[in-house]
C-alpha cells in the first residue's frame, strides 16, 4: 500500500537546486522516536522534482514543527493524554486563551501554550485539564480560587462564560442519567441491543453526523435514521452501532428515551412552527468528528445519510411501515434486531 500524498504544489526558491520553480508538497505515514517509544504520524514534506532522487526532499521549519507535534500527539494518543487540539479545544468551550486557562488551573503562564505546541503533559496534569472539561463546576471553583491572577473585569466575564457552561452541561449530565436508568434493564448484550450496551458517546456522535450531513432534519426522521443505522450495522456485522433499544410505535421504530437523546452534547435544536405544532428541527454541529467512527461505521452511515438524505419525515415513515421488522412486531414491542436480517435495500 503506498502511503504516500501529493498535498499540492508551490512555487518556490528551492533550497536543494537553489531555482525557483514549482515544489511538490506530499504527505506521507512514517515513523518516529517520542520519549524512546515508536509512533506513527502523518509527515508533511516538500520534494523537489528537478533534482536526483536521492537527495530531492527538504522539510522548512514551520513544517518541521508541525510534524514534530504530530509525533508528540501519536504518542498522547496511544497514552490516553489530551493532544494539542483537544486541548486547545478545552480552551475554546468556555472562550479562553492559553495564559487565561493556566492562570485558572493556578500553572505557570506559559504551561498550556507549551502542552498545545511543543511539550507531552504527564497524567496528572492531563487528569486536571479533563476534569475542567467534563465538570464545568470545577472549572468554575478553580477560577474562583485563583482570581487574584485576573483583573476584576476579566474575572466576571470568564466566570459568566464558565457558569453558563455549568447550567448547560448540568441539564445534559442530568439527562444523560435518565437515558442509563431508562437503560438499566437492558444492560445485558442481547437481540433487544443488538448485543452492545448502550454506546452513549458513539449515539452523540451518530446524531451530529446526521445533523451534519443531512437538510431539513426533524425529530421524527432522526429517529428513523437512528433505526436504519443500526438496523444496517447489525445487517452487516451482527451487533449495533450505538447499543441503543427500539420499540415498534405508531410513528415506526422509535428508541427507548427518545425525548432525552435531543440533549446529548452533539444536538442543537431549533424550535419550528409547522401548522400551528412545534417541529424540533436538528441544526449542524460543528463539534462532531468523523475520526470518532470507524471505517465499517462511515460507510453504513453514508449509506443510509444518501439514500434517506431527500424523504420527508412521513416519507421515512411509510417506507419503515414496510419493513418485516415493524410488519412482524405488535405495537409498543421491542423489535428485535434479528429481523434486521431482512432489511430492505438501500440502494
Amino acid at each position: 500500500m503506498n502511503n504516500e500524498y501529493l498535498l499540492n504544489t508551490i512555487e518556490l526558491d528551492c533550497p536543494i537546486c537553489n531555482k525557483v520553480h514549482p515544489v511538490e508538497v506530499r504527505k506521507r505515514l512514517t515513523q518516529g522516536l517520542v520519549k524512546g517509544e515508536v509512533v506513527e504520524y502523518d509527515e508533511v514534506y516538500y520534494l523537489c522534482p528537478l533534482c536526483d532522487e536521492e537527495d530531492n526532499e527538504f522539510v522548512p521549519a514551520g513544517i518541521m514543527d508541525n510534524n514534530l507535534l504530530k509525533a508528540r500527539d501519536s504518542y498522547r494518543k496511544n497514552k490516553g493524554l489530551l493532544t494539542s487540539e483537544e486541548i486547545a479545544k478545552i480552551r475554546d468551550f468556555y472562550g479562553l486563551s492559553q495564559s487565561d486557562f493556566s492562570a485558572i488551573l493556578g500553572w505557570g503562564e506559559v504551561t498550556v501554550t507549551r502542552y498545545e505546541s511543543k511539550s507531552i503533559q504527564d497524567e496528572t496534569y492531563d487528569n486536571i485539564m479533563k476534569m475542567t472539561y467534563e465538570n464545568p463546576m470545577f472549572a468554575l471553583e478553580s477560577l474562583d480560587k485563583h482570581k487574584d491572577r485576573f483583573t476584576a473585569d476579566k474575572y466576571w466575564k470568564i466566570r459568566k462564560n464558565i457558569a453558563d457552561k455549568v447550567e448547560q452541561v448540568g441539564r445534559q449530565y442530568l439527562k444523560i442519567q435518565e437515558i442509563k436508568s431508562l437503560y438499566i434493564n437492558y444492560q445485558k448484550e442481547s437481540e433487544y441491543n443488538g448485543y452492545k450496551k448502550l454506546d452513549i458517546d458513539k449515539l452523540a456522535s451518530v446524531v451530529g453526523y446526521y445533523s451534519n450531513f443531512i437538510n431539513d432534519l426533524y425529530k421524527v426522521k432522526l429517529m428513523k435514521l437512528l433505526w436504519y443505522t443500526d438496523a444496517l450495522f447489525y445487517k452487516r456485522y451482527k451487533k449495533s452501532m450505538t447499543g441503543l433499544v427500539y420499540k415498534h410505535m405508531p410513528l415506526g421504530a422509535l428508541p427507548v428515551a427518545y425525548d432525552e437523546i435531543l440533549f446529548l452534547k452533539t444536538v442543537n435544536i431549533a424550535e419550528e412552527m409547522i401548522y400551528n405544532d412545534i417541529a424540533y428541527k436538528i441544526v449542524p454541529n460543528k463539534d462532531v468528528n468523523i475520526s470518532d467512527f470507524t471505517l465499517e461505521e462511515l460507510n453504513v452511515l453514508e449509506t443510509v445519510a444518501c439514500f434517506f438524505k431527500d424523504f420527508t419525515s412521513k416519507e421515512i415513515i411509510d417506507y419503515m411501515h414496510k419493513e418485516k421488522a415493524y410488519l412482524e412486531t405488535e405495537p409498543y414491542q421491542i423489535i428485535p434486531y434479528g429481523l434486521a436480517s431482512c432489511l430492505n435495500d438501500l440502494k
